[in-house]
């Protein structure tokens, strides 16, 4: 009874403490954790770059040691060797400097992490949208379950008054106690979708609190005036043309298969040699050794060319070069899979956006004649050439129709979201653009 009463102050709270499709996508771009993993994955794969990079630029390398060793040595021939026993301290660094020259596979991984950092900025698009279309999602969701418990409840409290009026027509003997049951049946069955609207409107509004980590005391509808335009372009094959350009899904794996392709040539290259400029300087200290009393203090500098030339690892170099030819081929069909993908979500998009706008516009007709039906069979019922349950479900069409129509305008917006998403043309204006079709 508590949350009941709860939600029924939530469906009364007045607009101007409303909150707007703008403001709830606000909260939930700071607060989803799916959306800030994806913000974190994209920090990560823009990192990629200055790795590849790294491997054309020097490298400078510092070892240092100390060693501290005790040596005894019996003879056994004392005259000529004697015994001793010896503690030997020894510590020394050395630096190295290491600039490759030619490494055909580092060149190739650095064009490997370009293209993985493009990769990681279309996934990071393709969760912004995903962040649009659910914060969408949700805020309409949660309009279509109020709106679905404001229509129960003002069907029961018209089928309450046409009960009423069926008991005062049975006590004057005007009606049959037929009419009474029918309009107790339908007001009994109008209290328990009550109850299941409001566990409906409960869980849409916890779904909402999930993505936003906010309870939102009301939300802003649509205006009842709104008009839902086309698609523009009105052609779906640009819109397909689109999509299998620069959709988001594409664009992922189309940088997926260049990195395949780089790497079956970073395989190849395994067979090449390769060519570096090393120079090194190293300090040794001994206070003695194992046939010295006196330490020594050593110091070397050398500089070099180092030539590498792979000839045989046990096939282990051809076989990676296979298995990168046979991933390079598979990447090319997940793109192929790819494009065909967002081609046909485009076309069910934009059929479904076509089909929506002809279907509010039906149901805006079927509601004025629904309207005009009940206000018809009422005033036949008044007059004798109606029953009681004419007019209950005369009440029931105009309801489910006011829903059904709310519902078909929740799903076309939705739908010309997800449009715009899957020729990867969605962005958060978009969303300013629906939002401007709320009430103010």
């Amino acid at each position: 009874m508590r949350r009941s009463f709860a939600l029924a102050l939530l469906a009364c709270a007045p607009l101007a403490a409303a909150q707007n499709l703008a403001q709830v996508f606000q909260d939930a771009r700071g607060y989803d954790a799916q959306f800030g993993a994806a913000r974190y994955a994209l920090q990560a794969g823009l990192e990629r770059v200055p790795q590849g990079r790294a491997l054309l630029l020097p490298s400078l390398h510092l070892t240092a040691n100390t060693t501290r060793a005790n040596t005894e040595s019996e003879s056994k021939n004392p005259a000529a060797q004697p015994s001793f026993e010896r503690d030997i301290d020894s510590h020394g660094y050395a630096l190295t400097f290491t600039q490759p020259l030619y490494r055909r596979q580092n060149w190739l991984q650095v064009d490997q992490a370009e293209f993985q950092a493009k990769q990681a900025e279309a996934q990071f698009g393709q969760a912004g949208q995903d962040l649009i279309l659910r914060t969408a999602q949700a805020y309409f969701d949660v309009l279509a379950a109020q709106d679905t418990l404001a229509l129960v409840r003002a069907q029961k409290v018209a089928i309450s008054e046409q009960l009423a009026q069926a008991k005062r027509n049975f006590e004057v003997g005007t009606a049959t106690i037929t009419d009474t049951h029918e309009a107790q049946a339908r007001f009994d069955l109008a209290a328990a979708q009550e109850i299941s609207a409001l566990n409906d409107v409960d869980a849409r509004h916890r779904a909402l609190q999930q993505l936003t980590g906010k309870e939102y005391a009301a939300l802003k509808p649509l205006r009842p005036d709104v008009k839902l335009a086309p698609p523009n372009p009105a052609d779906m094959q640009s819109w397909v043309d689109l999509a299998e350009k620069q959709s988001y899904a594409v664009l992922v794996q189309e940088a997926g298969t260049e990195i395949a392709a780089l790497e079956a040539k970073r395989n190849r290259a395994g067979h090449a040699p390769t060519l570096d400029f090393v120079a090194s300087h190293g300090y040794t200290s001994r206070s003695a050794s194992e046939l010295s009393t006196t330490g020594s203090e050593i110091t070397t500098n050398s500089i070099s060319l180092q030539f590498a030339l792979p000839l045989y690892q046990g096939g282990a170099i051809s076989s990676r070069e296979r298995e990168a030819a046979f991933n390079m081929e598979k990447s090319r069909q997940d793109l192929e899979n790819a494009r065909r993908g967002a081609a046909l979500a485009t076309r069910q998009s934009y059929l479904a956006v076509i089909n929506g706008i002809a279907q509010v516009g039906a149901l805006e007709q079927a509601l004025v004649s629904s309207q005009s039906a009940l206000e018809s069979n009422r005033l036949g019922y008044e007059v004798g050439v109606r029953i009681n349950i004419d007019v209950l479900n005369a009440q029931q069409q105009v309801f489910s129709t006011r829903r059904d129509l709310a519902v078909a305008r929740y799903n076309t917006i939705t739908n010309f979201l997800r449009l715009k998403a899957a020729a990867g043309g969605l962005r958060e204006e978009d969303l300013e653009e629906v939002n401007r079709a709320l009430q103010p």
